[in-house]
């Protein structure tokens, strides 16, 4: 155990990547709870304010962001300059993508319904980030041997046809497994061979003149949204905080 925590953690390549999703996670809780209870209305906390203007959390994020991987690029892979960049960073990608639903609406949807958009970005973001450093790679690359990796045409292969598994995958209506299977092998196969999401392009185009396949879609789309809507929405709710539509944040 010690040894694998060295070699894929603890070692220069990796500690500025463990640091940045540190970082991120801690910032996201950390923003979710002063939210929470700035709507609540304890604590000390309150909106950020100038000349009338709401200043959103975003804001100082973007800067952060901005500002941490620039000095990423100037301070290399190493030392206290890359430690510290990737603490900036993390902290800033927090910040941003708390608002990601914000600056997808353009609008301040951050206690309604469409705000949850931005809690499962951010769930996706840490989970991608933790497969990265636990050793897993972008379209399997690293899933081949010596032979194999000083074999050009071979990782090409590969790499092309682990991307056209992600994007049928994608094409079926399956997002976050099309997002987890760029790292993940596995996930891009089984998203897809199995049946595609009612309304998405793959269901539009193929299904048309197959109404047997698509009634069967659509079965096995409402037996997963039975099974998994409530309790995502439920883990979203105790992660967030539950929206209201009728309140801004």
């Amino acid at each position: 155990m010690g040894h694998w925590l060295y070699r894929n953690v603890v070692e220069p390549g990796k500690l500025p990547l463990l640091l940045a999703l540190t970082a991120f996670v801690v910032t996201f809780a950390v923003t979710r709870l002063v939210t929470r209870m700035i709507r609540a209305g304890r604590g000390p906390f309150r909106d950020v304010e100038t000349g009338g203007v709401h200043v959103h959390h975003v804001v100082p994020g973007v800067v952060l962001t901005v500002a941490g991987g620039f000095g990423a690029v100037a301070s290399g892979d190493h030392g206290f300059g890359a430690w510290a960049a990737a603490v900036v960073f993390g902290v800033g990608a927090g910040l941003v993508l708390d608002e990601f639903a914000l600056i997808l609406h353009l609008a301040d949807v951050y206690w309604s319904e469409a705000g949850r958009r931005s809690v499962e970005v951010v769930v996706i973001t840490a989970a991608l980030a933790g497969l990265l450093l636990a050793g897993f790679l972008p379209f399997g690359v690293d899933g081949l041997d010596q032979d194999d990796q000083e074999g050009r045409g071979a990782v090409a292969v590969t790499v092309v046809l682990h991307f056209l598994l992600a994007l049928v995958t994608l094409a079926k209506g399956k997002a976050r497994l099309a997002v987890f299977g760029l790292v993940v092998p596995l996930v891009a196969l089984v998203g897809a061979v199995r049946l595609a999401r009612p309304g998405s392009p793959w269901d539009r185009r193929l299904y048309r003149s197959r109404p047997r396949t698509r009634a069967r879609a659509e079965r096995r789309a409402r037996r997963h949204d039975r099974r998994w809507a409530g309790r995502t929405r439920r883990a979203q709710d105790w992660i967030g905080g539950r929206p209201d539509d009728g309140e801004a944040g």
